[in-house]
């Protein structure tokens, strides 16, 4: 029976990762042509402005074969702006690539893509590509890789005229001593045979190279050229060998030890039933009529044709809701039949179903991304395409919930982005696939409120029934733990209110605090508690509900009052040895908190975190400070309490 390994390629913008999947697929015969990204034909990138741009904006998925697996390659953004589509990515994934090129060699996106692997502990390749250019290095690009990126690898190649285009991969000898000693670091076999002897052998090297890449505690590195193909079959070679291929897993009832939930998982199995289905979105593609295509990792189980699930969906709120639907079109990526653990499918007829949307319970593999720290509105050109434009954009945060589209003031639309290059996209995404010019307004820094107490008020029938309010209403709001978004919670009786009018204020609520509190920015990580309800059957209606609510919430954020709090960058700067004085000034005048200062020999490593609102100065400035030796680098890394005026 053919085994699945989800391969996820990651790198730097530019480093070749489109080529590469090009390479992989038509080295094993998937396509009987190899695209290119200057011309715009490839497989993976197949959005009009991707293949204007030649960058990777949205996931993608291809499959090969590589003797008896079947290997699912998923090519992802490089541009630090797309990192939500990483962020799903990588979830989905067994493995993954990481592409060096072989000229430009660590960059910033590099460092941020290795961190977050090496905090997942999934297995990761390292390939290191363009050999074949001129400035390629090698021994020296491997020291940095040791000291930018991780200590623990393993080259399994070497070149031969490297920097030009004779260049070729050559094979190293495992039992080599380096190789012993990197292995020795983190495999106390290896470190036993090193220390006390006798040597370890080439199969002991080999199993431990393969355990210890599983747990991602070593990474493997390969030289090659997508271009031109050289070390790619050493690359495919690798994969199914060092990556394991994943098992289903099995859920242990309550009060049963592992060994007899293996005995129930066997009585299961032969009764032939199959255990419930555990999967997650991680893309969403909206055809010319609307018809939205969902592509499904399944972890456990099995889906199949006009089979009804239900999926779990994290609301912006914090509010978990459902979204049911029947699948209508099944179509498993590189092979027939139902869906099954460990493959991929395109699902339609889902109607509603959003990137990040769950079947069943949460992987517990999740990578923790900081939300974006952008905030801008978005006007049409025309003011008849104003709705036109919502639409489009709503659309679209459907495939980058992150985007956050919600209502603005006079009209326009508000979004939260990662960085400029997004506005970009966007812009042209909008006037291609949907015929609206948009206009986007500065970006500015989101912040943020929390509760700094509690705080109750309510509003009798009585008093408010004049002005049209038929109900009454009483809430409490609590601060609540940080990340917890907001939680709705009832202490009236269960049964006190018509349903429509629980709803109409529990959604009420959301959207209120959503939409800012008495700073003007979104409340968040509170407990907003319903102390007190009433109507007048048959006049109270809904409405009268949804128009109470924000009255009575608003009023009781005043009685516990809230708290400001501004997004921060973790941030690394490699500085030349003679602009360290000069950064670390203004670092410092930005309110920037410093980690670590490391080098001092060729460079000085700087690191500490900095508020979101200097990150852009700081950017603007590094060049003049460092004669344009400087590298800069951050992501967001949460938020602190603002004590200073913005």
């Amino acid at each position: 029976m053919r085994t699945t390994l989800n391969i996820g390629i990651l790198a730097h913008v530019d480093a070749g990762k489109t080529s590469l999947t090009e390479r992989l697929l038509f080295d094993s015969g998937t396509i009987d042509r190899l695209g290119s990204v200057d011309s715009g034909d490839t497989r993976t990138d197949d959005g009009a402005i991707e293949r204007q741009r030649g960058i990777t904006i949205r996931s993608a998925v291809a499959a090969f074969t590589a003797g008896d697996v079947q290997i699912n390659l998923i090519d992802t953004p490089g541009h630090s702006d797309f990192i939500a589509e990483v962020e799903r990515a990588l979830e989905v994934l067994d493995g993954a690539v990481l592409l060096l090129s072989a000229v430009e060699g660590v960059q910033a996106q590099t460092r941020v893509l290795m961190k977050t692997l090496r905090r997942l502990r999934l297995p990761t390749l390292v390939f290191i590509n363009k050999i074949d250019r001129a400035g390629a290095r090698d021994e020296d690009l491997l020291d940095d890789i040791r000291h930018r990126l991780t200590p623990h690898i393993v080259p399994l190649t070497g070149v031969r005229d490297i920097g030009t285009p004779h260049a070729r991969g050559l094979p190293r000898p495992l039992n080599e001593a380096r190789t012993a000693e990197a292995l020795a670091e983190v495999d106390p076999g290896i470190l036993a045979a090193v220390v006390d002897g006798p040597a370890p052998t080439g199969a002991a090297l080999r199993a431990a190279l393969a355990a210890r890449t599983a747990d991602g505690s070593v990474h493997p590195v390969l030289f090659g050229s997508a271009l031109g193909g050289q070390g790619v079959a050493e690359l495919v070679d690798a994969l199914p060998r060092l990556i394991p291929t994943p098992r289903p897993p099995q859920a242990t009832p309550t009060g049963r030890t592992p060994q007899v939930n293996q005995e129930v998982n066997q009585e299961v199995n032969q009764a032939g039933r199959m255990p419930e289905p555990r999967g997650t979105v991680f893309a969403v593609r909206t055809g010319p009529t609307g018809e939205r295509t969902a592509y499904l990792r399944l972890f456990e189980g099995e889906v199949t044709r006009r089979q009804r699930l239900t999926f779990l969906r994290r609301e912006a709120d914090g509010r978990t809701t459902e979204v049911s639907g029947r699948v209508t079109g099944l179509d498993v990526v590189g092979r027939e039949g139902p869906l099954t653990a460990g493959n991929i499918a395109a699902l339609t007829g889902l109607h509603g179903i959003r990137v990040g949307d769950r079947l069943g319970e949460t992987p517990d593999r999740a990578p923790q991304f900081a939300a974006p720290t952008l905030e801008t509105l978005v006007h049409a050109r025309q003011p008849a395409q104003a709705a036109p434009l919502r639409s489009a954009l709503l659309t679209l945060a459907d495939q980058d919930p992150l985007l956050h589209a919600g209502p603005g003031p006079l009209g326009s639309t508000a979004l939260l982005l990662y960085g400029e290059v997004q506005k970009e996209v966007l812009a042209a995404t909008l006037a291609q696939d949907f015929g609206i010019e948009a206009e986007f307004e500065p970006s500015r820094v989101r912040y943020l409120e929390r509760p700094a107490g509690t705080g109750e008020a309510y509003e009798e029938i009585q008093r408010h029934g004049h002005t049209g309010f038929w109900a009454t209403i009483g809430l409490r709001v609590d601060p609540g733990p940080r990340d917890s978004g907001v939680v709705f919670t009832y202490e009236t009786e269960l049964g006190a209110l018509p349903r429509a009018f629980h709803q109409a204020i529990e959604d009420t609520v959301h959207a209120t605090l959503l939409d800012g509190g008495l700073s003007g920015w979104a409340v968040t990580d509170c407990r907003v508690t319903l102390i007190r309800s009433g109507f007048c059957a048959p006049i109270s209606t809904a409405a009268d509900f949804r128009g109470l609510t924000p009255v009575v919430l608003r009023r009781a954020l005043e009685r516990a009052g809230t708290r400001m709090y501004e997004p921060y960058h973790a941030f690394e700067a490699e500085l030349p040895l003679d602009a360290l004085a000069p950064v670390t000034a203004r670092l410092a005048a930005c309110g920037s908190e410093f980690k670590e200062t490391t080098g001092g020999r060729t460079a000085w490593l700087v690191t500490g975190e900095l508020p979101a609102r200097h990150v852009r100065d700081v950017e603007l400035r590094l060049p003049g400070l460092t004669h344009g030796e400087g590298v800069w680098w951050s992501r967001p890394s949460g938020d602190r309490e603002l004590r200073v005026s913005r």
